[in-house]
């Protein structure tokens, strides 16, 4: 079985092998923007660990820290 499309004949296992690569492609973007979004979370969290003065070389004072850590980890 042949499908024509444009000047290229695509076959079932031609059409197949594509659809299987884009699902892997999204796949792949879904996975990075969760571990995106995960990173961004321990590193909030890490912010509570830090003492005072390293807070302070950072720019930031502890009740800042501790609003940025309560934030959504996922929506913000």
């Amino acid at each position: 079985m042949a499908l024509e499309t444009g000047e290229t004949i695509e076959t079932l296992g031609d059409i197949v092998r594509l659809k299987v690569s884009e699902f892997m492609r999204q796949g792949r973007r879904l996975l990075a923007a969760i571990e995106w979004h995960l990173e961004k979370r321990r590193s909030r969290r890490t912010l509570l660990e830090l003492t005072d003065d390293e807070l302070r070389d950072v720019g930031l004072t502890r009740a800042e820290a501790t609003t940025e850590a309560s934030k959504s980890w996922f929506w913000s």
